[in-house]
């Protein structure tokens, strides 16, 4: 394929992240671009990693592992963002870098239980529904400590922070609000329960801006990086 217009569209991508970090006074080395790479073939990943692009991220295991056994010559990290099935955990516990959407105490032990001794730490963050959408995964903001605690004791899990998205077609001020309450959650429960949280998995295409002003660490762009969904 034609790999100019991909790596354009990643440039680009990375150009606004850029200029919206400037804008609120944030250093753009501190939020990392995860691109969602769910739909397309092993080879425009290839083409984006020569462009420069390390972490990927994949909602769907069964398409994931294809690709991952195809592009194991390079360094990729690879980033599970879809809901996690229980009889997914052993994959995912061994093919992966970073989980970005736990919701369940069942699933992170069995992510613990299952994640190869020979393997770093499996990096996690939860996910929390702070929309309170009956659609969305994630535990309810209330929720969030019991299980960031239990995480946090878990040997072969790293608790690194918190993920949310809001209501698909939210305005600009809703999305501040919802990303601003997941900051403020994940501070709070750092500072109350002694957690170590530094992460913040918030932002896609649509809506970057506002979680990258709202200290967002890492954004997960597909669509316009990668052009429409196939």
């Amino acid at each position: 394929m034609n790999a100019s217009p991909l790596v354009a569209r990643l440039t680009q991508v990375k150009k606004r992240i850029a200029n919206f970090a400037r804008s609120c006074e944030r250093d753009p080395v501190d939020i990392q671009l995860i691109a969602v790479s769910k739909t397309r073939p092993a080879e425009e990943i290839r083409i984006a990693f020569e462009a420069g692009q390390r972490a990927f991220g994949e909602n769907y295991l069964q398409e994931a592992l294809p690709k991952i056994r195809e592009l194991a010559d390079l360094p990729i990290e690879w980033h599970f963002i879809g809901r996690i099935q229980s009889n997914k955990t052993r994959d995912i516990a061994a093919r992966f870098h970073w989980v970005h959407a736990l919701a369940s105490a069942k699933h992170a032990r069995r992510l613990s239980e299952q994640r190869p001794n020979e393997l770093p730490p499996l990096q996690v963050c939860v996910q929390v529904n702070v929309s309170g959408e009956t659609s969305k995964g994630g535990v309810a903001p209330e929720e969030t400590g019991e299980l960031t605690r239990l995480v946090a004791t878990l040997p072969r899990l790293r608790l690194r922070g918190l993920m949310t998205m809001p209501p698909a077609g939210s305005n600009e001020a809703e999305q501040h609000r919802i990303f601003g309450a997941l900051r403020k959650l994940r501070d709070r429960l750092n500072a109350e329960e002694g957690l170590e949280m530094d992460s913040l998995s918030m932002g896609m295409s649509g809506d970057m801006e506002a979680a990258i002003c709202e200290d967002a660490t890492m954004v997960r762009i597909g669509t316009a990086i990668f052009g429409p969904r196939q």
